[in-house]
This record gives structure tokens, sequence and C-alpha cells, in this order.
């Protein structure tokens, strides 16, 4: 399931893409399939050595292009070991709701963004995410839980503050909202809840079969309630300066 949508972010085979926070790897795997240079890198080590062996499988089964490379890394966000200007394409998926220095990670990936190169950052939508905390403190208020609420307009000034020139956004995953609504009423845990249960079925019909009619009703929906926020940007060639 993914939140990026690579019609709005071309990516080209080759081109050197670091997911950042990459969780499972959904974002990598997909970037890895279209022939990039992927490295993900995530702070959690036991998502790391999956994702790892998710790269040998793909690889193994042939499901990269030739060319194609993939590294999975422990890394700090607010730290890349990474030389300036090294990617030419970053993403990060639902990640800077969890991290205090907000600002720091946006400089972190300007950094090692290379001019022209895109960015693709993807967050909690403000109104379902409201709903979600209202319902349970429990969704929130864990160690290394969402720290914040983005309005879209905040998170679009941070990305110009930090030098980058949005292009494009939208909402993703309608079908999801409802989800987590149940789950913080009955309680984030509580995976027996007939409705939760239930919900989640569906989810994981929808997910498996991609059937036209929850396409097409996710589509109308995710103006209304889509689950994420997604924003594009590039970073601008500095210009020339004549030394004449």
């Amino acid at each position: 399931m993914l939140t990026v949508d690579f019609s709005r972010f071309p990516l080209a085979p080759g081109d050197r893409v670091l997911d950042l926070g990459c969780g499972a790897g959904r974002h990598a795997f997909e970037c890895y399939r279209r022939g990039a240079q992927v490295v993900a890198l995530d702070q959690n080590g036991e998502e790391i050595r999956e994702v790892a062996k998710w790269f040998a499988a793909m690889k193994e089964a042939g499901e990269a292009p030739e060319g194609a490379t993939a590294t999975a890394m422990e890394g700090d966000a607010l730290a890349l070991p990474f030389p300036d200007e090294s990617f030419d394409v970053v993403i990060i998926s639902e990640v800077m709701e969890h991290i205090p220095d907000d600002k720091g990670v946006l400089a972190e990936m300007v950094r090692v963004l290379k001019p022209g190169g895109r960015i693709a950052i993807t967050v909690p939508r403000y109104g379902p995410e409201k709903v979600c905390w209202a319902l349970s403190d429990a969704y929130h208020e864990v160690e290394g839980g969402h720290i914040r609420i983005y309005k879209a307009d905040e998170l679009i000034a941070k990305i110009r503050e930090a030098g980058l020139k949005p292009y494009g956004t939208h909402h993703a995953h309608a079908l999801h909202s409802p989800y987590w609504w149940l789950k913080c009423a009955f309680g984030v845990d509580n995976d027996k809840a007939l409705p939760v249960r239930a919900y989640h079925k569906l989810l994981v019909w929808d997910i498996m079969k991609k059937p036209l009619a929850t396409r097409v009703a996710e589509q109308a929906l995710n103006p209304l309630i889509g689950k994420s926020f997604v924003a594009y940007a590039t970073k601008p060639h500095l210009p020339v300066v004549d030394a004449t």
C-alpha cells in the first residue's frame, strides 16, 4: 500500500533514492522495482533487518531490473551519514509527526538532496488525525508516537522555509480513516472487537484484490477523509554566478 503516487513523483531507472524512516520498506521496495539505487534508512534495527531480507528475496526472484541496487541501514534522521547532494530523490512517509525537531530533519533532507532533486513528504492529515486524538489518548501518548498534527498550510510553509519548492499535494487512504477511528474508539490494542476485525478484513481484501468499486470509492473520499496528506517538492538549482 503506497502513499506516494509515483505518477506525480517521477522516478527514473538509476535514480539514487533515500527512503528516510523506511519502516517496513513499502516505498523502498517500489523504488527498487522501478530500477532505482535505493537506500532504506530507519532507526529501528529490527525493521531494517527485515527490509534487508526482502531486498535479498526480491533480487533472488528477479523483481528488480538490472542496475538497480538496494541497501538497508540503521541511521539517525537528524544526522544522516551521507555527503551533501548524494540523492536524486528523498521520500519520508509518516515520519515527521514522530520527530520533535522536524525542521532539523527537513534541513538534513535538503542537505543530502541534489539540486533539481525531488522530495515526497507524507504525514497524517489534520482532520482524521484530530478525530483519533479525541477518541484515544493511547493512540498518541506512547513512546515514539505522534507528537503533533500538521495542518496542510503549516507543512507547506515549513517545506518552503527549508529551501524547497512545493509543486503538488493530494490526500490518500480514505478507507483507512474509519478503521483507525474504530481502533481508537474500541482501544488501540484491542484487535478482538468485532467492528475492528470486520473492517480490517475489508481493508486486507481491498489491498489484495484492488476491486474497482473500492478504488473508485476511495478516490472520491480522499479529498474528504483521506488519512494521509502528501506533498511533493523540488530543490531549486542555485543561480549561476557570473565570475567575470
